[in-house]
């Protein structure tokens, strides 16, 4: 399994551009500069989220409470009693 071509490729494709990072002083500085913006793009996004979830679930608690609690039906729909 080990040997299959992909995983081959995948390694020596790897520790080329590993090696390139370490023996290159600015690309390193550039990798490390470009997680940083993408830990920042990644909380706002995350914040985003939670701030859209929040309003969303205070919208729909808002429909429900106008719609007599939600949940049930009342007394429409089913086959019981006239």
């Amino acid at each position: 399994m080990l040997s299959h071509p992909w995983i081959v490729y995948t390694a020596a494709f790897l520790s080329t551009r590993i090696d390139r990072a370490r023996n290159a002083p600015t690309r390193g500085a550039s990798a490390v500069e470009w997680v940083i913006i993408t830990a920042i793009i990644a909380g706002v996004a995350l914040g985003l989220a939670t701030l859209i979830k929040t309003l969303v679930e205070g919208k729909q608690a808002e429909i429900s409470n106008q719609f007599g609690g939600g949940g049930g039906g009342g007394d429409q729909g089913g086959g019981g009693e006239p």
